[in-house]
């Protein structure tokens, strides 16, 4: 083999173990996560430590105890190569060089905020859009609720994602439903056994009353399961609608009955033929009225028909059994 033939063979090598090179630099960084794109326009150059020059009290530093805080995670407004505090706040460079009260404002968060209420939820949804799917148009955006309103993201404990406080959050604007927790029946709310996010998905949901269930039944027999069936004999209301006979926020009836029975019982139950006439406050004793004192202070049409759910029994069309 003549010098030039050699000469040859090297520089195809060479080429190879370039070409080789090349592709796997490019496979090396296909595969990689792309750096993320960190803004300059408007941004200031130290970003939190420019920010920290004036706002440096402990509640706002709680924002170093949560996830929005944390380094290590990428996703972070505080990780790698991302924005800070600007990442929820907007640009803040013209805000940080501007001294007296006439600063260029950034996006503020919370009811007292000059910040629109879309404003401020359009840059929490550029992150968590993926845990609020439904957001646009549920009943908490309809009425201008913002994500701030609800939630304390420079707090190291968010109250409303805390099963012993988030009772305390809702009720800020559902009053009514807080006062039925007041009543003699009602959930263990204020017990801090279970929160309002057990029945309801606040950030939206495709059932009515923002229920995480499609329906009313299978959101209270997701818990009740005992009465979720199916039945051999099935009492209608159950298998179509738990609040037809219950108030489940609270109620002055036991078993959050919207009324006592045998009352409850005749809103749908004719009296014709069974009983003969219908159970009033008159049969109490000393009503004046028939004798039916009995079933209107114990248990109504209840102490018969037992199996009020539904029955298993093959002689349970009645309920009784």
């Amino acid at each position: 083999m003549t010098l030039r033939r050699i000469g040859r063979a090297w520089a195809a090598l060479g080429i190879a173990w370039l070409a080789l090179g090349s592709a796997t630099a490019t496979a090396i960084a296909d595969a990689a996560p792309p750096p993320p794109a960190k803004a300059t326009s408007g941004y200031t150059e130290k970003g939190a430590d420019t920010c920290l020059n004036c706002h440096d009290d402990a509640a706002l530093a709680g924002i170093f105890r949560t996830a929005h805080g944390r380094p290590t995670d990428p996703r972070s407004p505080f990780g790698h190569g991302q924005l800070q505090c600007e990442a929820c706040h907007g640009p803040g460079d013209a805000h940080a060089r501007t001294k007296g009260k006439n600063k260029p404002p950034v996006i503020r968060f919370g009811a007292k905020s000059g910040t629109p209420v879309a404003r401020q939820n359009e840059q929490c949804l550029g992150c968590h859009r993926g845990t609020a799917p439904h957001w646009q148009g549920n009943a908490h955006a309809a009425n201008d609720v913002s994500c701030a309103d609800c939630h304390k993201s420079h707090s190291a404990s968010d109250p409303v994602r805390a099963v012993a406080t988030q009772v305390e959050v809702c009720s800020h604007c559902h009053s009514a439903q807080h006062a039925d927790l007041l009543k003699p029946s009602r959930h263990p709310l204020l017990e801090g056994k279970m929160a309002c996010t057990g029945c309801h998905a606040p950030h939206g949901s495709t059932s009515p009353a923002m229920l995480v269930k499609s329906t009313v039944t299978e959101t209270c027999t997701g818990c009740h399961t005992e009465f979720r069936g199916p039945f051999v004999w099935e009492h209608a209301p159950v298998t179509d609608d738990c609040t037809i006979c219950h108030q489940p926020h609270g109620s002055t009836q036991p078993a959050l009955l919207k009324t006592r029975p045998p009352f409850l019982c005749q809103q749908c139950h004719q009296v014709q033929g069974h009983p003969a006439a219908a159970y009033t406050p008159d049969g109490l004793p000393g009503g004046g009225g028939p004798a039916g004192g009995a079933f209107l202070l114990a248990g109504g049409c209840v102490n018969c028909h037992s199996q009020v759910h539904g029955s298993n029994h093959p002689s349970g069309s009645k309920l009784m059994r």
